[in-house]
């Protein structure tokens, strides 16, 4: 596999706003594990081998389990989520594929019942961001494999 293009380059200033509000997600007060849990159940979904490679490694790199992450494909069949985090992976999965069910108002309430109006405001919008990444990548290729956590992540 090899990129279509390399589009930190191609386009600087888009790039930029998109870190910026990575930057916003990344401060908005939403526990770094469940972010990255709610990055790669998004990416999971639309099949971003780029971002699953980068946000597996940052789960791991957080203190998340290995089993946590090896079962949240199937998190509901499984005891591993707490309820809150059950809450925001039914609603990662209902904002990433929205074309089927329109954020169903269940979904919704469940997500409310967890997390304050503000929360639900950042979770949504690190869903949204997680999937402009996804398309970004799987549109470009990006080339998973290389991408290495740090500190500052």
């Amino acid at each position: 596999m090899e990129a279509r293009l390399d589009y930190t380059k191609a386009s600087p200033e888009a790039y930029k706003a998109m870190l910026q509000m990575e930057g916003v997600v990344r401060r908005s007060g939403i526990d770094p594990k469940l972010l990255e849990l709610m990055k790669i159940r998004s990416s999971q979904l639309n099949g971003c081998a780029y971002c699953i490679d980068m946000h597996t490694k940052d789960a791991r790199f957080k203190g998340e389990t290995e089993q946590r992450i090896y079962s949240l494909d199937a998190w509901r069949e499984t005891p591993f989520y707490t309820d809150k985090e059950r809450a925001a992976l039914a609603w990662t999965e209902a904002i990433t594929n929205i074309q089927t069910g329109h954020a169903p108002e269940a979904v919704y309430q469940e997500l409310s019942r967890n997390f304050s109006e503000q929360e639900r405001l950042n979770i949504t919008f690190a869903i949204t961001t997680i999937n402009a990444w996804n398309r970004i990548a799987i549109g470009f290729r990006s080339v998973p494999g290389t991408y290495q956590p740090s500190a500052s992540r």
